[in-house]
Parts: C-alpha cells; sequence; structure tokens
C-alpha cells in the first residue's frame, strides 16, 4: 500500500512538473553517457591523445557540451553552435571520440524539430556541412586510419538526427493544421446553425407582423362601423361583430401556428397559400373594398414556398390599403406562368378627397410592411416594386421565381 500511494504521489509530481525539468533531466544524461563512455576507454585502445590531457580539458568540453543541452529549447541556434564548436575544438585536439558529440546530435534534433522549418534546415546543412569539412581535415592524419569510421559516423549520425527532428516538426504541423480545420469546421457548424436560427427568428417576426397586421387593420374597422350603426342598423353591427369573431379566430389560429415552431412542432398548420386567397378577399370586402381577383390555374404545382409569398404579398397590400386609405376599390391579379408568378396588387385611392393618406399604400417609410414583402420576395430570388401611381392610388408589383432560392420561407 506504501509503495502504491508512492507510486501515486509521483505521477502527481509528474503530471505537474515544470516544464525545464525534462531537459535538465536530458542534460545530465547526455553528459553521464559522454564522460562515462571516455572514461571507460581502454588503455589498450590507440588514441591520439589522453583525455586528461590539458588539465582534463576533454572531460571540461564533454561536460560542457552536455549541460548546454538545458537550454536547447530556448535558444536551439546557439546550443547547435556551442555542441558544433566544441566537437571541433575536441576532435582537433585528438581525444577520443566514441560517443563525444551525444549532445550535438540532441542539439541538431532539436534545432530541426523545434525551428521554423525552412530556416532551421538550412541553419542544420549548413553547420553539418562545415563540421564535416572540420572533422574530414582534422582526420587527415588520424592513427590509426580505422579510426576514421568515428567521423563518417559523427557526419551520418548529424542527418539522421536531423532529419527525425524534421519529421517530428512535419508531424506536429499536420496535427495543428488538422486541429485547426476541425475548429474551423466546429465553428463554422455553430455559425450555420446560428444563421439558421436568426432566418427562423425573422420568419416568425414576418409571419407574426403580417397576421396581426391585417386582423387588427380589419378589426378597426369593422368595430367602427359597429359603432356607427348599432343604434340605427343593429344587423348591421351583427354582422360587423362576426366579422370581428371570425377574423379575430382566424389571426389566433394563424398565431397558434406560426408560433407552433418554438414548440415541438407537433400539431402545427401549413402556411396560407393561393388557395386562401378568396376567404381573405372576403374579408376585405367586409371591410368595405371593392375588391377584384384575376387568378388563372398555374400550368403546374406552385412551389408551397411562393405560394406562401405570394399569399403574403397580397395580405400585406390589402392590410395597407385598409389602414390608410380606407374604402377604394382594390384589384388583385395573379398570374402565374412556367418560370415565375407575377403579382398585382392596385388600388385607386381614397375615395374622400379630403382624406390623403400620409404614407401612399401602407406608410413604408415608417412601417415595416413593404420592407417585410420585399425581403421574402428576395429570398426566393424574385422582385418586388411598390410606387404610387399618377392616378393617386398605389401599386405593388412582385415576381417570384418557381423555383425559388434561399432559405425556407
Amino acid at each position: 500500500m506504501q509503495l502504491r500511494g508512492t507510486s501515486r504521489r509521483l505521477s502527481a509530481w509528474f503530471s505537474r512538473r515544470p516544464a525545464w525539468v525534462p531537459d535538465v533531466l536530458l542534460a545530465l544524461f547526455v553528459t553521464l553517457i559522454q564522460v562515462q563512455n571516455i572514461a571507460d576507454y581502454s588503455a589498450f585502445e590507440p588514441v591520439a591523445r589522453p583525455i586528461t590531457d590539458f588539465g582534463n580539458l576533454g572531460y571540461a568540453l564533454l561536460v560542457v557540451s552536455g549541460l548546454v543541452v538545458v537550454v536547447r529549447r530556448r535558444w536551439p541556434v546557439l546550443v547547435f553552435a556551442v555542441t558544433g564548436g566544441i566537437s571541433l575544438v575536441y576532435f582537433g585536439l585528438g581525444f577520443p571520440d566514441r560517443l563525444s558529440c551525444l549532445g550535438m546530435f540532441v542539439a541538431l534534433y532539436t534545432l530541426a524539430a523545434y525551428g521554423n522549418g525552412r530556416r532551421s534546415l538550412q541553419i542544420a546543412g549548413i553547420g553539418i556541412a562545415v563540421l564535416s569539412a572540420g572533422w574530414l581535415i582534422a582526420a587527415a592524419d588520424i592513427e590509426p586510419q580505422a579510426a576514421v569510421g568515428w567521423v563518417f559516423f559523427r557526419i551520418g549520425m548529424s542527418v539522421i538526427s536531423t532529419a527525425i527532428g524534421e519529421s517530428v516538426r512535419s508531424r506536429r504541423v499536420i496535427a495543428a493544421d488538422a486541429q485547426l480545420r476541425a475548429e474551423l469546421a466546429e465553428r463554422s457548424r455553430e455559425e450555420e446553425a446560428r444563421a439558421r436560427v436568426d432566418a427562423e427568428r425573422l420568419r416568425i417576426a414576418r409571419e407574426v407582423h403580417d397576421t396581426v397586421a391585417h386582423a387588427i387593420a380589419i378589426i378597426n374597422v369593422q368595430s367602427g362601423v359597429t359603432a356607427h350603426v348599432l343604434d340605427k342598423r343593429p344587423e348591421q353591427a351583427r354582422d360587423a361583430l362576426r366579422t370581428i369573431e371570425h377574423t379575430s379566430s382566424r389571426a389566433l389560429r394563424e398565431m397558434r401556428a406560426i408560433l407552433g415552431v418554438l414548440r415541438d412542432g407537433d400539431g402545427r398548420e401549413p402556411s396560407p397559400g393561393l388557395d386562401q386567397i378568396q376567404e381573405l378577399t372576403d374579408k376585405a370586402r367586409d371591410a368595405g373594398l371593392d375588391i377584384s381577383v384575376e387568378q388563372s390555374a398555374p400550368p403546374t404545382p406552385l412551389p408551397s414556398a411562393v405560394g406562401s409569398v405570394a399569399y403574403r404579398i397580397v395580405q400585406e397590400s390589402i392590410t395597407n390599403v385598409i389602414r390608410h386609405v380606407g374604402p377604394t376599390r382594390v384589384t388583385v391579379v395573379l398570374a402565374p406562368g412556367i418560370d415565375a408568378l407575377r403579382i398585382r396588387v392596385a388600388d385607386e385611392g381614397s375615395r374622400d378627397t379630403a382624406k390623403v393618406p400620409a404614407q401612399p399604400g401602407g406608410g413604408s417609410a415608417k412601417g415595416r410592411g413593404i420592407v417585410g414583402m420585399r425581403e421574402r420576395v428576395q429570398l426566393l430570388g424574385g422582385q418586388l416594386d411598390a410606387k404610387s401611381l399618377p392616378t393617386g392610388g398605389f401599386e405593388v408589383t412582385a415576381r417570384l421565381p418557381l423555383t425559388p432560392v434561399g432559405s425556407r420561407l
């Protein structure tokens, strides 16, 4: 149990260790290997100069080239320069070779693995070329000749260390790129989801605006009629109250259908379409409009999105006439073609010359009616135009392509 507890404490310590601890341990290990490897050099092995010459200078060089590995991550170029220079001095003085260049191999690996790619490889390549030339020059009169093998060992291990470091760096870069692409993909999915939510909220806002504005406009007109004829013509007042009841009931049903998307979606009614234009115009007639509808049968079934937008355009146009013009003649034209549905809603203006609406056709400067219609049409890739007529009325025209683009409406 005590051994297990000690193991846990050691594991926890290593997981929280400072970043410099591995480099310190590596530097001590490299220094120990270099010194121990040379210290075991047999007296029977020929060597140009004993390691103890010049006051143990050889040992000092090995210790310095090993301990400098501590700062290999912070100054990789400097560590490579120091270890490479020490190797030239060490080999040039004829000290025993063996693994005396282990620190330099670690420095080359670090330079390639933690450098910036091409520049680090260029430094490593130039350094290896310079060191190779120095080693070969120093080995020109080496004795015995078999010892020249250590020169080629140094050159080969330098190249291998650099190649391993570059491989590690490349893998790290690839992993970082993959992580970045994953984060960008996740961010794009989140942005797309937010865009869909915003589009759905905008759709709901338009639907609520169109439904409520139309219902309130009709209720406002009918309530005024009721107040005016209640005492003189109770039957007409009763009809107006029935219209108010039917309009408010219809508006409530549409509101429940629209807001159903905020719940689980069960029991939602489909969006209104062109098949409900007749019901819409009947309510407009009850509100005092002299309205005529010119509608031809489509050559092909209309997409539901096109039918829904067409219904909303007619509804909003009629609502604007009721609110801002009053009783007048209105013409609604629905002309479906092979490639597009064309809509025209025009009124003749106010029949009361003393009543001049501040904003013809629905107050586009103050409200959101025409703006909302234009946004709906643009989402389908169509065009909408709303303008005053020379005769004093107002006209809304729209062209809705039968192959809509954009988000679901």
